[in-house]
């Protein structure tokens, strides 16, 4: 398998976050925010919803037809359903309900939400994506094992894995495909 190396990696990872965002936008797109006339919030929010899991899509349909894979080896990893409430809660609950009635309270939320889309980005916290959920993936962090090469598809540092399965093994090896540096994908058997 022909990976580069060391790949821009700013571009998945943003898309990633702005896909968790999704049920963020669409709820904004529903309820409406005053400064903003619904002919520009609408699409708007519409497409920040789509496009960066249209961009995901891409990636993945780009990397299965052109067959990058390969086996990665699982140390340990981490399921991060338990923090779903934590991120409704915390994320999406207050970002909605906020008073966004005015100029300055739209301001406001524009730099909390950009804020925590950088603080999303740049802790690898790009795990929660509802369109994947309705497909049946799920989303894990691994960490591999300290004695695995470093490699494209090993090393010593973690990555996302989008796979169907309800629980992974440490210490498996799984074939996926890559999709960024820290970002493989395993898609669905078929019987």
């Amino acid at each position: 398998m022909n990976i580069p190396r060391r790949e821009p990696e700013g571009l998945p990872r943003l898309m990633m976050v702005l896909a968790g965002m999704a049920p963020l936008f669409i709820l904004w797109a529903i309820r409406g925010i005053t400064p903003i006339p619904s002919v520009y919030l609408i699409p708007s929010c519409l497409s920040f919803a789509i496009l960066p899991n249209l961009y995901l899509w891409v990636r993945i349909h780009t990397t299965r037809k052109n067959n990058l894979q390969g086996v990665i080896c699982i140390g340990n990893a981490e399921d991060h359903r338990n923090h779903l409430l934590a991120y409704l809660f915390a994320l999406l609950l207050p970002l909605y309900d906020a008073n966004i009635e005015d100029t300055r309270g739209f301001t406001a939320i524009m730099l909390a939400f950009f804020f925590i889309c950088f603080l999303f980005w740049h802790l690898n916290l790009h795990y929660m994506n509802i369109f994947l959920a309705f497909c049946g993936y799920r989303v894990y962090t691994i960490q591999p094992p300290k004695n695995t090469p470093d490699t494209p598809i090993g090393g010593q540092e973690p990555f996302v894995l989008i796979t169907w399965r309800p629980y992974i093994n440490d210490m498996h090896q799984i074939s996926a495909f890559y999709v960024s540096r820290t970002l493989y994908f395993e898609p669905k058997p078929k019987f």
